[in-house]
């Protein structure tokens, strides 16, 4: 009908960039959700044995800093060449993880379990707030389980933090605040004790403003 606009085709299936998508999407941004569903996909592939270590690493490093659909799109067509992309369910909008979804990333290597350990360890040597946020940015691009466990320990030493100002205002505060950061050096290491062990950790009584 003259007059009508026909919309462009989406570079996405289902939550993944198309393998034959025209190249005129290569240079659109990419989203975290756009990155995670990709991540997935590899994770997947992985887990079937279709490639090994190296290759995973190598394509879990290229998903997660991917900048434009064009970064993705070559991954993409490494794991599936010409065929249908399997569509992968997207994360939540609200942010809240999905079941199973975060909370079941895994170790690949014992180096992914020192590195989690050590975001929610090094606050004890007074790095509080800047120790996970060192394994944040250090690590957590190309290890998803040492970025749960730095945004855990992260979240919860900015909620220790916020706690400790607000208790400093009164008496009943001050002096409760060494019994307050005595109970986070408690958490602080059974959080790397259960990151060693490839565990789940949630710090009670904390606020989550970083994702």
């Amino acid at each position: 009908m003259a007059g009508t606009v026909t919309p462009a085709a989406s570079p996405w299936h289902g939550g993944v960039p198309a393998p034959g998508a025209r190249p005129g999407h290569a240079d659109l941004r990419v989203s975290n959700q756009d990155r995670e569903q990709v991540v997935e996909h590899v994770k997947a592939a992985y887990a079937e044995g279709r490639f090994d270590k190296l290759e995973f690493d190598d394509r879990l490093e290229r998903a997660m800093t991917a900048r434009v659909h064009g970064d993705l799109m070559p991954i993409m067509h490494e794991l599936y060449g010409s065929h249908p992309v399997r569509p992968m369910p997207y994360p939540p909008v609200t942010g809240r993880p999905m079941p199973g979804h975060h909370h079941n990333v895994r170790a690949q290597t014992g180096g992914d379990r020192l590195g989690a350990a050590a975001a929610h360890l090094l606050p004890l040597t007074g790095l509080l707030v800047i120790g996970p946020l060192i394994m944040l940015l250090a690590a957590g691009k190309t290890s998803p389980y040492i970025r749960k466990h730095a945004v855990e320990a992260l979240n919860f030493q900015l909620t220790l933090l916020g706690a400790t100002v607000l208790l400093a205002i009164t008496f009943v505060g001050f002096v409760l605040m060494p019994v307050l950061w005595i109970g986070g050096a408690v958490l602080s290491v059974v959080g790397g004790v259960a990151a060693l062990g490839e565990g789940d950790f949630r710090y009670p009584f904390t606020l989550r403003p970083v994702k």
